[in-house]
């Protein structure tokens, strides 16, 4: 029995360097912003108009013909974090009597940062919170303002240079979006591009 003891403590500190290898790879495994293949140094902002984008409460999708957005970029601490500092709205309305009188996104700047989900790049954005006033003859929210709140998170793809957001990127992410009690629905595809001192170079995050 006394030769057992030395195997056993072998075994133990075998199985922890394997585990504290495993948790340091994680670890250092946070994406971050590139440009041209080259981690992003200091600050950049990156814009864009959605392809296509909408809002679904239960009953009512909410669909603007503009839905551009500012986001101001950094790495810290080896992670890709950002900052919504615009998201200006247009030619909105729905697919139902409902119209759209006013739609705002307020409270800015929303924090954002990179995560990592079953080897796919995320952009997680919380603090979202968009006002929306109906009209409208026969709309049961008519004369109402109807705030939507939460997290959301976008699948970003380094080929197209992009970032959807839909239910499948929220489930993956634990991001949602509400409206009271309710769930609400994004669905958007959202190119990007550098404004400021990378402009034209190619955006990726890994």
């Amino acid at each position: 029995m006394k030769g057992t003891k030395p195997a056993k403590l072998l075994r133990a500190a075998v199985v922890a360097l394997v585990l504290s290898a495993v948790f340091a790879g994680s670890a250092g495994a946070s994406p971050v912003w590139k440009f041209n293949g080259t981690e992003l140094s200091g600050t950049e902002k990156i814009v864009g108009a959605a392809v296509s984008s909408s809002l679904t409460i239960p009953g009512m999708t909410t669909t603007c013909g503009h839905f551009l957005y500012t986001v101001k970029i950094s790495n810290s601490a080896g992670t890709g974090k950002g900052e919504v500092t615009e998201l200006p709205l247009f030619e909105c309305g729905t697919n139902t009597v409902c119209t759209v009188e006013t739609i705002t996104a307020e409270k800015f700047p929303w924090p954002a940062h990179l995560t990592t989900v079953a080897s796919k790049n995320y952009l997680v954005i919380e603090g979202v919170r968009v006002s929306i006033k109906y009209g409208g003859k026969g709309c049961s929210v008519g004369g109402l303002t109807v705030p939507i709140t939460g997290t959301a998170g976008g699948l970003l793809d380094n080929t197209t240079e992009s970032a959807t957001f839909s239910p499948t990127t929220f489930s993956a992410t634990g991001t949602a979006l509400k409206f009271g009690s309710n769930t609400v629905e994004w669905n958007g595809l959202f190119p990007t591009e550098a404004f400021e001192w990378h402009r034209e170079q190619a955006l990726s995050v890994s």
